[in-house]
C-alpha cells in the first residue's frame, strides 16, 4: 500500500515543474514555492543585471535569470523534452530552430505546465528564506516563506513531511582564480573597508571593468573593446562570438596548457590563449603562454555554485568548492533520507531527462512503492565515490559532473580545453557514465531504459559543439535524426 506524504518542493523551474508533477503522479500533495511572479526559473530572460556585475558582494541585489538575449540551446529540442512528453515545433509564431531560443524554451514549459495543472500548486511571490527539521512534529520539515503578494511582506511557517529542493544553481556566480582576486573576496567576506598591509600588484589593482556571465544581457555595451573571456564551455564559445559582433577584439583564456596563441578562423578579432597569469595597474593582462594584452574588461564564464541559503540542516549537508555532500547518487543526504532530496544537481548531462527520473525516483521512493538502501549503505557509497575521486587526483568541483564513469575518470580535467575534453571522453567512454546514470534512475523507479537515440544524439550535439565551428546549431540533420527517433 503506498503512503501520501505533504511535500514542499523548492521552485517553479524545470526542477521543480517535473517533480510536482512526478510527485502528485504519485498521490503525494504538493506545494511549490516560487519567489518569482511565473514559472521557468532561469528560462525567464530579464534584462537587469546583479548590482554587483561579478557577483562577489553578498549584499547585491541579486537577479535570477542567467539568460541572456541571443541565448539559444546547446542541445537539440528532443533532449530538452521530457520522456514522455515532446518538445514541438511551432510553425507558426514560434522558433522552430532545432537549437531554440530561451524563448521557445519558456514557451514549452509553460505549456508542460498548464496540460498537467501545475500552477494550481504553485504559490507564487513565495520567497522561501528557512527550511528548518521539525522537532516533536509529525511534519518534519519546517517551511518559512516570505509572503511578497500585494505589495505585504509577512513572513509565514508551514510544516511538511518532505522537501524536495528544485531552486537551481544558475545564479550564484563562480569566479577564476587570479593572483590576489582572494583579497577581493575576502573584503566583502570579511566587510573591512581596505585590503591589509602589503603591496597588491593583481587583480585588486586592476582598472578595467569585471563581469561573470550571470550578468550578461547585450554585447552592445562591450562595443569597441578589448575584451578578455575566460572560460572555454559551450557558453563561453557562445557569448565570445556574440561579443565579437560590436568588440574591438576578444581574446579568450583557457586552462590548457597545450593551446597556441592564434587567431580563430573566420573571425579578424578573436584569440584564443592559455590562462591568465595575472594583470597589472596599467591594464595590462598576461597570459601563461607569454603574450599579453591591453583590456579593457575581464569577462569570467568560469561557471556557478551550488547555494541554499535557505537550507539548515546543523552541517549534515554541506557545500565545498561546488560539491553538494553527502549525497547518495546526487540526490538523497544519507541521514535525511527520503524526507530531504534534491533534483538537478547533476552537471554535464542531459539535463530534462536527468530530472524527470530523478523526480520519478523520489516521488516513488517516498511513496513507499521502490525502498532505498539503508543510512550506513547509502553512506558508504558516497565515500566510496569520493575515494575514487581522490585516487585519480579530481577537484571536489567535478562531483556532480556525469560526464564521467562513477569508478574512472579522465586525468586532469582543469587542464583541459572544451575541445580536448570532450576528445578524452570520447576514448574514455565517458558518454556512457551519463546514460548509465538514466538508466539506474529508471531501473530504481521501476522504469525501462531510456531509449539509445538519446544517448546517440547527446554524443553527436557534443561532437558539433567541439567542432569549433560558428554555425554548428544550424547544421543538424534533422531528416536523419527523425529518421532515428521514428524507427523505435
Amino acid at each position: 500500500m503506498s503512503r501520501s506524504v505533504n511535500v514542499a518542493v523548492i521552485g517553479a523551474g524545470v526542477a521543480g515543474l517535473c517533480a510536482a508533477r512526478e510527485l502528485r503522479r504519485e498521490g503525494h500533495r504538493v506545494v511549490v514555492f516560487e519567489k518569482s511572479d511565473r514559472i521557468g526559473g532561469t528560462w525567464n530572460y530579464d534584462p537587469r543585471a546583479d548590482s554587483d556585475p561579478i557577483g562577489v558582494d553578498p549584499t547585491r541585489e541579486i537577479v535570477h535569470s542567467s539568460i541572456y538575449r541571443s541565448l539559444r540551446t546547446n542541445l537539440p529540442r528532443p533532449l530538452m523534452a521530457f520522456l514522455d512528453y515532446p518538445f514541438p515545433k511551432r510553425e507558426n509564431g514560434g522558433d522552430s530552430r532545432t537549437f531554440p531560443s530561451h524563448e521557445e524554451v519558456l514557451w514549452f514549459l509553460n505549456e508542460f505546465a498548464d496540460e498537467f495543472g501545475l500552477r494550481e500548486v504553485v504559490r507564487f511571490n513565495a520567497e522561501v528564506v528557512r527550511v528548518e527539521r521539525a522537532e516533536g512534529r509529525k511534519e518534519r520539515w519546517v517551511v518559512e516563506w516570505k509572503n511578497r503578494c500585494d505589495g505585504c511582506d509577512s513572513v509565514v511557517e508551514d510544516f511538511f513531511q518532505a522537501v524536495v529542493v528544485c531552486s537551481g544553481h544558475f545564479t550564484e556566480p563562480r569566479i577564476a582564480e587570479i593572483p590576489d582576486l582572494d583579497r577581493t573576496l575576502d573584503r566583502f567576506l570579511v566587510g573591512s573597508p581596505g585590503l591589509g598591509t602589503g603591496q597588491v600588484s593583481g587583480i585588486e589593482k586592476w582598472p578595467g571593468y569585471q563581469i561573470h556571465s550571470h550578468n550578461y544581457r547585450v554585447p552592445e555595451p562591450f562595443g569597441g573593446q578589448i575584451v578578455v573571456l575566460i572560460g572555454f564551455g559551450p557558453s563561453a564559445f557562445d557569448i565570445s562570438r556574440d561579443i565579437a559582433r560590436v568588440a574591438k577584439e576578444v581574446h579568450i583564456a583557457t586552462r590548457s596548457p597545450d593551446v597556441r596563441v592564434m587567431k580563430l578562423a573566420n573571425h579578424d578579432n578573436l584569440w584564443q590563449h592559455t590562462m591568465v597569469k595575472c594583470v597589472y595597474e596599467d591594464g595590462l593582462v598576461a597570459f601563461e603562454d607569454g603574450s599579453s594584452v591591453y583590456a579593457d574588461v575581464i569577462f569570467y564564464c568560469t561557471g556557478y555554485k551550488y547555494h541554499y541559503p535557505f537550507l539548515e540542516t546543523n552541517g549534515i549537508v554541506t557545500i565545498e568548492d561546488k560539491r553538494v555532500g553527502p549525497l547518495y547518487k546526487h540526490v538523497f543526504p544519507p541521514a535525511l533520507a527520503p524526507w530531504l532530496s534534491f533534483i538537478g544537481i547533476p552537471e554535464k548531462d542531459v539535463i530534462f531527462q536527468t530530472i524527470e527520473l530523478q523526480s520519478k525516483w523520489v516521488a516513488r521512493v517516498l511513496s513507499g512503492k521502490v525502498p532505498i538502501p539503508t543510512e550506513k549503505e547509502m553512506m558508504a557509497s558516497v565515500e566510496e565515490y569520493y575515494q575514487q575521486m581522490q585516487k585519480n587526483e579530481f577537484p571536489k568541483h567535478v562531483t556532480h559532473y556525469l560526464h564521467f564513469k562513477e569508478v574512472f575518470y579522465v586525468s586532469s580535467l582543469t587542464s583541459l580545453d572544451f575541445a580536448s575534453h570532450f576528445a578524452a571522453l570520447m576514448v574514455f567512454g565517458g558518454m556512457s557514465a551519463v546514460v548509465g546514470y538514466s538508466n539506474w534512475l529508471a531501473a530504481e523507479a521501476g522504469l525501462p531504459p531510456v531509449e539509445e537515440w538519446r544517448e546517440k544524439m547527446y554524443v553527436e550535439s557534443l561532437g558539433n559543439i567541439s567542432s569549433m565551428q560558428d554555425n554548428y546549431k544550424d547544421q543538424w540533420d534533422d531528416a536523419y535524426w527523425d529518421s532515428i527517433i521514428n524507427k523505435r
